[in-house]
């Protein structure tokens, strides 16, 4: 189910929908660049940014996949490529990690006041994911363009899920992640030489030493076990004051299902949950009865979004 989605036939191309580069300065020295899809009145119509998660980029899939569904009805799309993400280490000297909600924070704002967008959903998978909810949590309903939030798989407390994706059975995830990470760190410390050391690097065989030696390290945390605890927007769910779907399965095998049974969770009527006992990581493919597509997780999100425009 996680792995279907990736490689199931389909027109990812959106040759249709015009598209525009644009960069979003969250802090001095730090750029990210999001592909904006506007409708012909982009200040009349609801808006979808979307944040990608662990080493995946604007251009992945489920990003793509969405784009095409939510433009067609009617939503300005904006695809945001996290820090160093799609090509961008050029563009920071940071490296990206799951408690930076400050750079989707200063998008929606940006997107308020500059272009006067007024009804502006942050939509995230898996890590960013966390940091949509995190984002949410922090702004406490205090930003009225800020219309709601969905979060697909959402690692809202990383030292359970990381634990999680480096248990034996997950190898091929953890495989693929550790080397995505890896052969990253590689590229950003020959664009900013001696800012890193990558000698430690060639011994690390779990993404927690990664995270521990050089995520943690650049984000300002005083460890893995710091960066973990503290970038978990687990901590400020209850806070999330804007209408927000959390899609999650009780089959995925690395964000266990029982972070989503938290009273915080649970009581905040802000908040919807779905579910369903099937579905991976991300995937929810399924076969329908009612005439939609295979993918579950983007119909349900594009009804959700719809509902409050």
């Amino acid at each position: 189910m996680t792995l279907a989605p990736r490689y199931w036939p389909r027109d990812l191309s959106l040759r249709q929908i015009p598209q525009h580069e644009r960069l979003f300065t969250t802090e001095p020295g730090t750029q990210l660049l999001g592909l904006c899809h506007w409708q012909p009145r982009p200040a009349e119509s609801p808006t979808l940014v979307l944040v990608h998660g662990l080493e995946g980029s604007a251009d992945s899939h489920y990003m793509r996949g969405i784009t095409a569904k939510a433009y067609r009805r009617g939503f300005n799309v904006v695809r945001m490529n996290q820090r160093t993400c799609g090509g961008t280490e050029h563009l920071t000297p940071t490296l990206y990690n799951s408690g930076l909600s400050g750079d989707c924070r200063k998008i929606v704002r940006e997107l308020a006041s500059v272009d006067h967008l007024t009804h502006i959903w942050l939509v995230g998978y898996s890590m960013g994911g966390n940091l949509v909810l995190k984002a949410a949590g922090e702004l406490a309903g205090t930003v009225p363009a800020l219309a709601g939030t969905v979060a697909v798989c959402p690692n809202i407390d990383p030292t359970q899920c990381v634990a999680a994706l480096e248990q034996p059975r997950n190898w091929i995830y953890h495989y693929h992640f550790l080397s995505r990470l890896k052969a990253r760190m590689k590229r950003k410390a020959g664009l900013f030489p001696g800012k890193w050391d990558l000698r430690a690097m060639g011994s690390m065989k779990t993404i927690s030493q990664f995270d521990d030696y050089y995520t943690a390290r650049d984000g300002g945390y005083r460890d893995g076990a710091d960066y973990y605890d503290r970038a978990g927007a687990r901590h400020v769910l209850h806070q999330i004051a804007v209408p927000t779907l959390i899609v999650t399965a009780q089959d995925d095998p690395f964000i266990p299902y029982s972070l989503f049974t938290r009273p915080e969770l649970m009581e905040n009527q802000s908040i919807t949950l779905l579910a369903p006992r099937h579905g991976g990581h991300c995937g929810f493919f399924s076969v329908s009865q009612t005439g939609e597509d295979a993918y579950w997780a983007e119909n349900r999100i594009i009804e959700f979004v719809s509902r409050t425009r």
